[in-house]
């Protein structure tokens, strides 16, 4: 049994906590100074029992806590998006420290899939000049961050494998869009758990792919399955890069 400390603990904490048994393991450890009953901070005494650390907290803290779990010499799957300016201290981390860090925009298999699917779509509309792309995505208004991670990642495929696109827009647009400019909007209203659609629109025709959350059943089984692969590994790995590795082909 692979004992799991949890950082963070909310909706996806508890929703890790109760999946975790399914997976062969066990929560020992909840770490949240907001949550009474749970420890305060990250220290030999709260990892001490623990194999590696799953870690949703935000982006404001997820350094620091990186920081605290690896001087524990412990592993640690990073669900907090926003990661993109601490990439290179991450891999400095996980090397000075010989553990393993595993980080990803969106841990849902469903979603990793659809990565794949956009990716592919992308290259193929790439060829036919009449199609234009962009992007939508929907959260809860309770969701910190705007764009998502998710759309961000969307986005970066569809710049990376459209001739026609080449920078990234997700603010509101006063003006005519820009020759070569992917407009990817965002927005924030009620209970939605997560909605992303990417959009290749032609006069002739509308070609829409749309993934949708149910429930946070999905990232807490993909985040998981991340942390069962993770055990023995040392260094920084994008969920995405390593995907097939982790589920096979």
């Amino acid at each position: 049994m692979i004992k799991v400390a949890l950082i963070g603990y909310g909706k996806m904490g508890k929703m890790l906590e109760q999946l975790a048994p399914e997976y062969g393991m066990e929560v020992v450890s909840i770490i949240d100074p907001y949550v009474k009953g749970c420890f305060e901070d990250i220290n030999e005494r709260s990892l001490k029992d623990c194999d590696i650390c799953i870690e949703y907290t935000t982006p404001a803290t997820v350094l620091y806590n990186c920081e605290k779990v690896s001087a524990q010499g412990k592993p640690i799957v990073i669900g907090t998006t926003g990661l993109e300016p601490h990439l290179e201290k991450l891999d400095q981390i996980a090397s000075n420290n010989n553990i393993g860090i595993i980080y990803s925009s969106n841990f849902s298999v469903g979603m990793n899939i659809f990565f794949k699917i956009i990716e592919s779509a992308a290259k193929k509309f790439s060829n036919i000049k009449e199609y234009d792309a962009s992007g939508l995505e929907i959260h809860h208004r309770q969701k910190l961050d705007s764009p998502s991670g998710t759309a961000k990642k969307l986005a970066s495929i569809l710049v990376e494998n459209l001739d026609s696109k080449r920078t990234m827009q997700y603010d509101r647009v006063n003006r005519k869009i820009k020759d070569k400019e992917l407009h990817f909007a965002s927005i924030r209203s009620g209970h939605n758990m997560g909605e992303h659609s990417v959009i290749f629109d032609s006069e002739a025709d509308v070609v829409k792919l749309t993934h949708s959350i149910r429930s946070r059943k999905g990232l807490a089984s993909g985040t998981l399955v991340a942390a069962k692969w993770l055990i023995g590994k040392t260094g920084l790995f994008n969920f995405q890069e390593v995907f097939e590795d982790i589920i096979g082909d």
